[in-house]
C-alpha cells in the first residue's frame, strides 16, 4: 500500500469480500503477511501456476495474477515477448505480461471498483478467465520457451488459425 494514502472503507470491505470468496470457492488462500494479498495455487490441464489476488485498498482496485510455472531463460525472452504480444491481441479480459528482468510470465486481470461494491461475481468473473487463459496458452508458451516453436506457430496451433 502507498503509505501516503489511507485505506478506504470500501477497499477494506472489498478485501473482506475477496477473503470470503476465496475461502468459500475452495482456493485455500494464504494471506501474505502485512499485505492485502492472497497467494494460492491453480492446477490446470497444462500445468500448475501460482496465483495472487490483491486489493489495493487505497486505490480501490482488484488485481489477479496467474504466474507461469517457470521463468523464461534470458535467451528465450525475445521469442516469448513476441508470443505474449501475439497472444494478447484480441483478448477481451486481461493480458499476459513478461518481466524482462527475471523472465516471469504472468496473466493479469483487474477491476477498478472505486465508488462501487466489489462483489463475489465480479471477483469470479476476473479470476476464472485469467486461470483459464493461462492454462489455454501454457503449452504454447512452453513450446516457444523450450521446444523450438516459433511464436507464430504456437499461437496458430492454440487459436486454430
Amino acid at each position: 500500500m502507498n503509505e501516503t494514502q489511507e485505506p478506504s472503507t470500501n477497499g477494506l470491505q472489498a478485501f473482506e469480500t475477496l477473503s470470503q470468496f476465496l475461502e468459500q470457492d475452495g482456493w485455500y488462500p494464504q494471506q501474505l503477511e502485512g499485505t492485502h494479498i492472497f497467494r494460492m495455487g491453480y492446477a490446470g490441464t497444462n500445468g500448475q501456476c501460482v496465483c495472487y489476488a490483491q486489493i489495493a485498498v487505497d486505490a480501490e482496485q482488484f488485481m489477479f495474477y496467474v504466474v507461469g510455472p517457470v521463468k523464461t531463460p534470458e535467451d528465450a525472452r525475445l521469442r516469448v515477448a513476441e508470443f505474449v504480444a501475439r497472444a494478447n491481441y484480441g483478448l477481451r479480459i486481461g493480458n499476459f505480461e513478461l518481466d524482462f528482468n527475471d523472465g516471469e510470465v504472468r496473466y493479469k486481470s483487474s477491476i477498478d471498483f472505486e465508488e462501487a461494491t466489489l462483489t463475489p461475481a465480479l471477483i469470479r468473473n476476473a479470476m476464472y478467465p485469467a486461470v483459464q487463459t493461462m492454462d489455454h496458452y501454457l503449452a504454447g508458451l512452453m513450446a516457444v520457451t523450450y521446444g523450438g516453436k516459433t511464436p507464430a506457430e504456437a499461437i496458430s496451433e492454440i487459436e486454430g488459425k
